[in-house]
């Protein structure tokens, strides 16, 4: 399996990628991905895609998420921890 390799500031934007058989099934970033952005992955994949998803519906602009992401990576990531722990 070829794992998706997207440029750092997609990257940086990506909570999760899911691959089934020999491709990718789900795409799952923390805040909705704007049609540019969305295009530019199915661009590098070189296939019809999907399958975007996100966890937060708000959107936020590109100041926004680079003032705040390091915030919000690490709460989400303390909260599914926290999850895990109660489990």
């Amino acid at each position: 399996m070829v794992k998706l390799v997207l440029p750092p500031h997609l990257q940086d934007k990506i909570f999760e990628i899911k691959y089934v058989d020999d491709g990718v099934s789900k795409i799952t970033s923390y805040f909705p991905l704007t049609s540019s952005e969305k295009q530019e992955i199915i661009s590098i994949m070189n296939m019809d895609f999907s399958g975007f998803h996100s966890i937060f519906t708000d959107t936020v602009s590109e100041e926004e998420w680079n003032q705040t992401k390091e915030q919000i990576k690490k709460r989400f990531n303390d909260e599914l921890f926290d999850i895990d722990k109660k489990l």
